[in-house]
Formats: structure tokens, C-alpha cells, sequence
């Protein structure tokens, strides 16, 4: 079986857009405009995505990130505040907003009570792994989904190493990708 598809797609919105843009920008290489949008218009959507799996397990989109950063950190899934900021990449005031709504959530709670509001770990509960792990397992299988749907495992193992390779250019370039911007809802 090839790994190439034997029809052409069809075309998408960056097809439909990119002649006006190149009308506008005669010196830019198609291809590579093409690529351009495309990323970005995929990042969006990706976005959209996630910010609507959140939404449908009571989450915003920081607060499941921020789930994420205490799942990963291991047993007993505990940080300090300073330690969720560095992970997450956000200011002092955002994650304090956010560990004050995931525990009026019942999603984290104080790891111990010694320390001041800086230094106190919070550590995930129960309800917070059930209700990271069924948005996170959402997420999952609508990524198969799409993928299994649109490539074949070498198209996508193909797809992982071209995007490598664009992705260690942009770091060489820009240096670590930043992260999402503070709290969205």
C-alpha cells in the first residue's frame, strides 16, 4: 500500500485563500505560504479544540494545563505555587487565580498547611484525576480520530519527522517555543 494518497484532497481554506494573498505578496514562495497558513490555521483549531473538551468537563483551558502540570509531576501530584508557574510559564498572579478556582472546584487542595500561600504545595484530589484523566482521554481519542481518519501510520511517523525538523529550526532560531498566553476564561 503506498503511503501517498492516489486522489488529490480537495481543496481547504488555505487553497481558497492563498491566491488573494499572493496577489498581495508576489515575492513569497507559494509553498511555503501555503505551509505557514496551514500551521497556524491547524495551531487554532487545535485550540478550538481543547478549549472545547475543557469547557465540556467544567475546565477552562488553564486549568486542565494546569491539572496536566500536577499529573505529570508524579505521586503524590503535588507543586508549590512558584513550582506550577515555572512549569506552566505564566505569572504569580495567574496561577494563583487558577489554584483558587480548582480548589473551589474541589479539583486541588493544600498538600499541608505549613508555609505561606508562595510555598504551599497544592496537590491534586480525587475528583481532579477523574476529571483530568476523562477530558485528557477525550482529547486522545479525538486526536486518533482525526489522525487514523486522515494518514496512514508511516504518513504520520513521515509527518512527525518533517515537523521535527522545523521544529529544532524555530528553536535554533527563536529558542524555546513560548507557552499559551495567561488564563483563557
Amino acid at each position: 500500500m503506498s503511503s501517498e494518497p492516489t486522489t488529490a484532497p480537495s481543496d481547504d481554506s488555505v487553497d481558497r485563500d492563498l491566491v488573494d494573498w499572493l496577489a498581495e505578496l508576489p515575492r513569497v514562495d507559494p509553498g511555503i505560504e501555503a505551509a505557514r497558513m496551514r500551521l497556524l490555521r491547524i495551531a487554532r483549531q487545535s485550540e478550538q479544540m481543547l478549549a472545547g473538551i475543557a469547557a465540556q468537563h467544567g475546565l477552562t483551558l488553564g486549568d486542565w494545563e494546569t491539572l496536566s502540570v500536577l499529573r505529570r509531576s508524579g505521586p503524590p501530584y503535588a507543586m508549590t505555587p512558584s513550582g506550577l508557574m515555572a512549569a506552566l510559564g505564566v505569572t504569580s498572579g495567574t496561577v494563583s487565580v487558577r489554584i483558587e478556582r480548582l480548589q473551589k472546584a474541589g479539583l486541588v487542595e493544600p498538600a499541608d498547611s505549613s508555609g505561606d500561600g508562595r510555598s504551599r504545595p497544592v496537590r491534586l484530589t480525587g475528583e481532579g484525576r477523574r476529571r483530568w484523566q476523562a477530558a485528557t482521554d477525550a482529547r486522545t481519542a479525538f486526536e486518533h480520530r482525526l489522525f487514523t481518519q486522515a494518514f496512514t501510520p508511516g504518513q504520520v511517523l513521515r509527518l512527525n519527522t518533517l515537523l521535527r525538523v522545523l521544529m529544532l529550526e524555530l528553536e535554533a532560531e527563536l529558542g524555546p517555543p513560548p507557552r499559551r498566553p495567561d488564563d483563557q476564561g
